[in-house]
């Protein structure tokens, strides 16, 4: 059994059903851009944000590679 001590009311929201069995995360890009994952359990919608304004995977992706030197 799990125990949240977060008030309902700061609970992340989905933004497609609006359910609150959401995980969010927030990480730092092999580039140095700081960003939000959001995946709700409910519906499975998935988001990654940057400072507010959505994110393609593909620029995730981007984001996140390595480059071979």
């Amino acid at each position: 059994m799990s125990l949240v001590t977060t008030p309902t009311s700061q609970l992340a929201t989905c933004v497609a059903c609006h359910g609150i069995r959401v995980t969010r995360i927030t990480m730092t890009l092999t580039d140095g851009s700081v960003v939000d994952f959001a995946s709700c359990h409910s519906c499975e919608h998935k988001t990654w944000t940057q400072q507010g304004t959505g994110l393609d995977v593909s620029d995730v992706l981007r984001k996140a590679q390595k480059i071979k030197v």
